[in-house]
């Protein structure tokens, strides 16, 4: 086996190794997903239909009816929504500006911390491999800055350029860290650097106690 058909091997490895971490990942949230909030729609309705059962009050039966059909048309939609994210689908049908705006959206809703994205691409074509890193890098970076760091806000940047595919930072005002103890501190680093080098990106990771933590990702063009 020359070298290129390691190297190929490996990063096939690597690949392999990464997409079943997405795949748990994935159940872990749709475990999730079905228990706390769609289980618990459905629960309410189970609970409206017995109350009807058991008062058997014809007066109120049109409102409560009403109410049964509310939420269980909530609870399609939802598993909707959630059947988008489990397919390829999702990612293939959408720029990766798109999908980075939905998981800012998705985060700001919850108000823990302010995200904001801005963004130079106009129309660019990412392969599914590119838009997964992406997307995944940027999502491991907000879940960890919220869970450690306290921060009150987190800057996206994504830019393209004549010699970049595309260039991603990021960077949140939060606590920061000593980045001499990447490996022992448990907060995924690693596994968006091993993500990047899949894709064969330049990735570099400042952090300062008290000022913050910056992620800068680069793939260039290849010439």
């Amino acid at each position: 086996m020359n070298e290129i058909e390691r190297k190929n091997e490996i990063h096939q490895r690597e690949l392999l190794a990464t997409q079943l971490e997405i795949q748990q990942a994935t159940m872990q949230q749709i475990g999730r997903e079905l228990h706390d909030n769609i289980g618990q729609k459905l629960t309410l309705v189970s609970l409206y239909v017995q109350q009807m059962l058991y008062e058997n009050k014809v007066s109120e039966a049109s409102e409560r009816i009403d109410q049964v059909s509310q939420i269980i048309n909530q609870s399609l939609q939802d598993l909707r929504s959630l059947s988008k994210t489990l397919t390829d689908d999702n990612i293939n049908q959408k720029e990766i500006v798109t999908l980075i705006q939905e998981e800012v959206d998705n985060t700001n809703s919850l108000k823990k911390c302010y995200i904001s994205f801005k963004h130079n691409f106009k129309q660019v074509d990412l392969g599914f491999v590119h838009k997964n890193m992406l997307l995944r890098i940027t999502q491991e970076f907000i879940q960890n800055s919220i869970k450690h760091s306290n921060c009150k806000n987190i800057y996206i940047t994504l830019s393209t350029s004549e010699e970049t595919l595309w260039e991603l930072t990021i960077h949140d005002d939060g606590s920061g860290f000593d980045t001499s103890h990447i490996t022992s501190n448990g907060i995924g680093l690693t596994n968006m650097k091993n993500r990047a080098e899949i894709i064969g990106a330049q990735f570099s990771l400042e952090s300062e106690k008290n000022k913050g933590t910056t992620l800068n990702i680069i793939l260039k063009k290849q010439s």
